[in-house]
């Protein structure tokens, strides 16, 4: 052992700890033979893991039929909430072969850039398998430790997702390194229904389903849209008697306490977790953990049990996982210290690209690692756990999803007519992260067509990376040559109210428009999703209309989410003479100028 791995602390070195070798199909098989007649899947109707086992198994034997290989890639292009996507997924598993995962919402062009770049050899659709190209697997055997699970793409630095591919072994170390930690006293069982509210191209899914699998419990999908509608959820948690929930921070923050009181452990990560969310959601009759972890180390790398008034951490290595943190020199910091996370161990996945495999999953001689993974996160290295301190680079979270810059910046890029451009994170007053593209024009009496540019972004990138976009005359420059970020402007120049004649609420309304989404609001046919609107800042919208109007839904807002409808239906629940309309005359058909 090198001398300088000796002086880390030993609660982060437990690869020696990791669970025994198994797959995925072992795991699931185990759960159904000592629970074959409780609930695996609960879609509106009850399919129980004797039923799973022989329809996956009957779905695997159709694969192989297809000429399906062990070591074959499928790619997974299903809608949410609905078994089929489940049996696609463990079909695939079953065969040997690795899934392939694309949100049926993502863009046609991701998609194709996704399966093309995986070299997938077939794909599950909502009509059904179809088989794409032949085989490049070994043998028609059950999956083995070291065949590829799943392959999920994470947002790319280079302007290029990249794929990472983990397999059997890993994931279901994954799977069973959680289970020695969460609810010891009175371990989760077929009693349990988990809630599978998350894109299956989210590898945070991955811990919804073996949640459910791997303990004979009950995986019980959500509709998209439901959970898209934020606070509208928690009702929903309650008619459907869910105890187990693994979510970002940002959502579980909307849900009223009272939608949590049949949860029994409630699991957040993907983003920083606040001190008040803690001291309201961690109870004594909830465990409350906070997990992290890169795609590239196995979903989750290090939890944290949560308590009230206990600093909020990232916690200690799963069984399984080494952790170290070094300094600029490579070198492990000792405790109080900060430095850059790098991780080893039983999770450690591999890029599909080579090349960017080699960079960042380099060997780490100061300790001894022939293999380790640098995740860019700089942390405090504490005897109790670790404690994120923040970004080495360009790359950021926004709504729970793992966002590089590099990737939208190479998009924003390619827009026509852009000369210069960058991309940054900035905070709304209502405290919503939002990205905005800031671009200069090449030709500038061409103009920019702001509209153009959206649709053209949302063609070839997932809505949650479609930047709004702020035309300056030029860029501010440093003297490196490159965009100096922190000069560029924000709040964007101009934003707030140009709206004229507004009532009383419409007015107030669109006050909240601006706090929330950063853009101005030019009349009452603002529309809160064509400003820029994603389904949490919706959620944060009505969070902050329920302070004055409670008996409000989010619902209200998709259905009306135009400026003067949605002030009228606000009206509508408390009438008052101050809300008369003293609205400006317009021509019929005038339209309004976006922003974005």
């Amino acid at each position: 052992m090198s001398d300088l791995l000796a002086t880390i602390p030993d609660q982060y070195l437990l690869q020696d700890k990791a669970p025994a070798p198994r797959t995925l199909w072992d795991v699931v098989r185990a759960s159904a033979a000592q629970y074959p007649e409780a609930a695996a899947i609960d879609d509106g109707e009850i399919l129980t893991y004797a039923e799973l086992i022989q329809d996956v198994e009957a779905w695997a034997a159709d694969l192989r039929q297809h000429g399906v290989m062990r070591g074959d890639h499928i790619g997974i292009r299903m809608s949410s909430g609905q078994r089929d996507l489940y049996l696609a997924i463990l079909a695939t598993l079953a065969a040997g072969a690795a899934y392939v995962p694309v949100d049926a919402d993502d863009p046609d062009e991701r998609a194709e850039m996704v399966f093309g770049e995986a070299g997938i050899n077939g794909i599950f659709t909502d009509e059904g398998f179809r088989k794409l190209n032949p085989s490049t697997g070994v043998d028609q055997d059950e999956p083995h430790l070291e065949d590829t699970a799943w392959i999920i793409f994470t947002s790319g630095s280079t302007g290029k997702p990249k794929g990472v591919a983990v397999t059997h072994r890993s994931a279901a170390a994954f799977v069973d390194a959680e289970a020695a930690l969460f609810l010891q006293d009175n371990p989760l069982g077929p009693e349990d229904r988990v809630l599978a509210g998350l894109s299956v191209a989210f590898d945070a899914s991955c811990e919804e389903m073996w949640l459910a699998w791997g303990h004979g419990a009950c995986l019980v999908p959500a509709p998209r849209a439901l959970v898209r509608s934020g606070m509208d959820l928690g009702p929903w948690l309650i008619r459907r008697d869910i105890t187990v929930v693994s979510t970002v921070p940002t959502l579980a923050g909307l849900w009223p306490a009272e939608a949590l009181d049949n949860v029994r452990l409630l699991i957040v990560g993907g983003e920083a977790c606040s001190q008040e969310l803690v001291n309201r959601l961690a109870t004594s009759d909830r465990e409350m953990w906070n997990t992290y972890g890169p795609t590239e180390a196995t979903v989750v790398a290090s939890a944290a049990m949560l308590q009230p008034d206990h600093p909020v951490s990232i916690g200690l290595p799963l069984n399984g996982w080494d952790l170290v943190v070094i300094d600029g020199e490579e070198n492990p910091v000792r405790p109080g210290e900060v430095g850059e996370l790098v991780i080893g161990g039983v999770g450690l996945a591999r890029y599909l690209d080579a090349e960017k495999d080699a960079e960042k999953y380099a060997p780490l001689p100061s300790v001894g690692w022939e293999r380790a993974y640098r995740t860019g996160d700089h942390v405090r290295l504490e005897e109790d756990g670790l404690y994120f301190v923040g970004r080495v680079d360009d790359q950021v979270k926004i709504g729970g999803r793992r966002i590089e810059l590099g990737e939208v910046e190479a998009n924003v890029a390619a827009l026509p007519n852009v000369y210069n451009s960058a991309v940054a994170v900035n905070k709304t007053a209502a405290g919503e992260s939002v990205l905005v593209g800031y671009v200069s024009l090449e030709d500038p009496e061409a103009g920019f067509d702001h509209r153009a540019a959206k649709e053209r972004l949302a063609e070839t990138m997932p809505a949650a990376l479609v930047p709004r976009i702020c035309v300056m005359d030029e860029l501010p420059i440093r003297t490196s040559g490159k965009v100096d970020k922190k000069a560029l402007p924000w709040p964007l120049p101009g934003v707030g109210i140009e709206a004229v004649g507004l009532s009383e609420t419409e007015e107030w309304l669109a006050q909240l428009f601006v706090d929330v989404l950063g853009v101005s609001v030019e009349d009452e046919d603002a529309d809160f999703f064509t400003l820029g609107g994603t389904s949490l800042a919706a959620a944060t919208l009505v969070g902050r209309i329920r302070e004055r109007f409670p008996t409000v839904a989010v619902r209200d807002l998709y259905d009306h989410p135009r400026l003067g409808s949605l002030a009228e239906i606000i009206d509508a629940t408390a009438p008052s003479a101050q809300n008369v309309k003293k609205r400006h005359v317009k021509p019929v058909g005038a339209g309004t100028r976006l922003l974005q």
